[in-house]
């Protein structure tokens, strides 16, 4: 190798000269000193064995990709992860940087790509993404020993800040919409919506529920369910949740009225006893949820947003940040970021616990079913004549179930609680034997 000057019009420059083979190379730097320090790089990794990282740098970004899709994304990641990716790619990434070997791919290069993204009018959390996406890639190549570090860690990522601070819905609310469902029959429903608001499962953790991890006082959440395939969780961990008892025994009774189905089984299938597709729970959500939340007056609250509930009724029990951040399976950090101000709003000297503010949220709701005129309640019009929504065709997903408490006589079907704790539910045993 060799280091020489060579004369340009805009200036010296410096050349660097090797042979690869039969083949002569050469690389031009505006500085000296760069051409001197990477000709004694180059040495140096020749000397240790290293040379093959720089001759696998000549590889073309989108070369490599499509190599890193079929060894690493297609076999690790979920379909729903895979399509978010393929669209970035396709849409900024190969555009742009596609064509460019490995080793010309520099921190600096890498932060005209995200400044051309953000002039573009990229919205913020897409090219945070994007480099994301990026980042992963590029951490294949250097694990696979064509690049000998990743040039995206150093490049700072755009942050994004909440548009709007959560809502959580309160359990009077998450009640009404439960009454309203269970007076027209729709027990599967009314008990995954009561799951989800007081346990803190995201939708897809719910779905992929078995009964052998719905304990005595908790549930061990191991999986969620995407596009009608199961994952490892958001957070690729396993971690249990309290359950309180109102969801105890709302899920005892939906395994009578389900016909005492196996631990192996899943407490919320199809009809046909599999995991729900995508466009079931879509349809779900649009036709049977968002009607119901409307009626109550929750407009554009999705089944995700109860989740929020949950985690507001552990902060006015006066849990620590640490456990509330556990039990709904994500990061301390996290926590504070998304309900600080709901932190900020309890009242230490008026805690309350979660276990009450359920069963009386549940009486009042249960209380004002009794007296009203169930036939003329809007909630139950819309539940009940889904053909006369718009975009209705076809509800045949809907499981329609006898109510369970029919089957029991008034005297077990309520009691009156002793102390203001105990639940206002049937006297069911939870773990209902399959034999």
């Amino acid at each position: 190798m060799s280091v020489e000057r060579v004369r340009r019009k805009s200036g010296d420059a410096w050349k660097v000269r090797w042979r690869e083979g039969q083949h002569a190379r050469a690389k031009v730097f505006s500085r000296k000193a760069d051409a001197v320090a990477w000709e004694a790089e180059t040495k140096r990794r020749r000397q240790l064995g290293d040379a093959d990282i720089l001759e696998a740098g000549r590889q073309p970004l989108a070369e490599f990709a499509e190599e890193w899709w079929r060894l690493y994304a297609v076999p690790n990641l979920s379909r729903s992860t895979l399509d978010s990716y393929s669209y970035l790619w396709d849409a900024h990434v190969l555009p742009r940087l596609g064509a460019l070997p490995l080793r010309e791919l520099q921190p600096l290069v890498i932060e005209r790509f995200k400044s051309e993204l953000l002039n573009a009018g990229v919205g913020v959390e897409s090219v945070k993404r994007t480099l994301t996406l990026l980042q992963g890639v590029l951490q294949r190549a250097v694990e696979w020993q064509r690049l000998p570090s990743n040039p995206v860690r150093s490049v700072r990522k755009p942050s994004t800040k909440r548009q709007r601070a959560v809502r959580p819905v309160p359990p009077e609310l998450v009640e009404e919409i439960r009454a309203s469902m269970l007076a027209a029959n729709r027990l599967r429903d009314a008990v995954l919506v009561g799951l989800l608001a007081y346990t803190g499962l995201r939708p897809g953790e719910a779905l992929a529920l078995r009964w052998d991890a719905v304990r005595n006082q908790t549930i061990l959440v191991e999986r969620a369910l995407s596009l009608g395939e199961f994952k490892e969780t958001k957070t690729n961990r396993m971690r249990t949740v309290r359950m309180p008892r109102a969801v105890a025994t709302d899920l005892a009774e939906w395994q009578l009225a389900s016909g005492r189905p196996g631990e192996d089984q899943l407490v919320f299938p199809d009809r046909d006893g599999q995991a729900w597709s995508e466009s079931l729970y879509r349809n779900w959500r649009r036709r049977a949820f968002a009607p119901v939340a409307e009626a109550v007056g929750l407009i554009g609250v999705r089944p995700y947003d109860l989740r929020h509930t949950f985690v507001s009724l552990l902060i006015h029990e006066g849990r620590s940040v640490v456990e509330i951040a556990r039990q709904a399976g994500h990061s301390p950090t996290m926590t504070l970021d998304v309900y600080g101000h709901v932190f900020d709003e309890v009242d230490p000297d008026a805690r309350i616990p979660a276990e009450r503010r359920i069963l009386l949220a549940r009486e009042r709701a249960t209380s004002r079913v009794r007296v009203r005129n169930v036939s003329e309640s809007p909630a139950r019009r819309l539940v009940e004549e889904p053909a006369a929504l718009a975009d209705r065709r076809d509800a045949s997903h809907i499981v329609r179930l006898p109510d369970p408490y029919k089957a029991f006589p008034r005297s077990e079907r309520s009691t009156k609680p002793s102390n203001g704790l105990e639940p206002l539910t049937p006297s069911l045993p939870w773990k209902c034997s399959t034999n």
